[in-house]
Formats: C-alpha cells, structure tokens, sequence
C-alpha cells in the first residue's frame, strides 16, 4: 500500500466486509441489485449524512423535508438516517443529530434498496 500512496495509483478494492473499507478507503462505490446506489468520496459522504433522534410523532415532517435512508421508531423516539447536506436539518431543540460511520451508512443503503444517493436516469420509451 506504500507504493500506491506514493505513485497516487488507483486501486479497486471490493469487500463485504466494510470495517476493511473504514480507513482503507476514498472512494465508495455500494452496488445494490445490480446498480450503482450510492458513489462518492467518504468523507463527503459521511459529512452529508446525519443520524437524527427525536420525537417519533415529528419524524414524518422531517421526512417531508428530508430524504431518509432509513426510519426506525420505538415508542415514542424516531431514530432516521437522513441525507442532510452539510446542515443540520431542524433547529428543533427536542431533536438531536449525530455523525454516521461508513459502516451505518453502507447497511443503512443496503437495507433500503430504493434508496440513492445518485439522481435516477430519465427512462426514456420508444
């Protein structure tokens, strides 16, 4: 790996197991389905998600305003996975966001298969 940070080569690494990925990699690609879900640089991607935990009975409207990769509620909390951007995405005090590990992230999209961080293609008919 000494050699390829010296010469800036390109190397593809594929794994299922993304804790190898953690400090390995700058790049993620995750395929789903046979598609490209996600792509991009990890640390962008890790800077535009958030882990938002607040009242269960707000996480609609967040929702509404937000793509959530993933929505888990237990009584009365909401935990989502969101794509915030660089922001936070409610000044709601009674909500509180947090970073996201590559690893939350990664099974947070392969978890939800209709979930993309890349725009889907035009379908075009003949």
């Amino acid at each position: 790996m000494a050699a390829v940070a010296e010469t800036r080569m390109t190397v593809v690494l594929s794994s299922h197991v993304v804790s190898d990925l953690t400090d390995t990699c700058d790049w993620l690609v995750v395929l789903n389905r046979g598609h490209v879900q996600i792509s991009g640089e990890v640390d962008e991607l890790l800077a535009a998600h958030r882990m938002l935990t607040g009242p269960a009975e707000l996480a609609d409207g967040i929702a509404a305003r937000i793509p959530v990769i993933s929505d888990n509620r237990s009584g009365r909390q909401a935990v989502l996975l969101a794509r915030t951007g660089t922001g936070t995405p409610s000044h709601d005090p009674r909500w509180r966001a947090s970073c996201v590990s590559l690893e939350e992230l990664v099974l947070a999209y392969l978890r939800h298969p209709d979930a993309t961080a890349l725009p889907r293609p035009a379908l075009t008919t003949t």
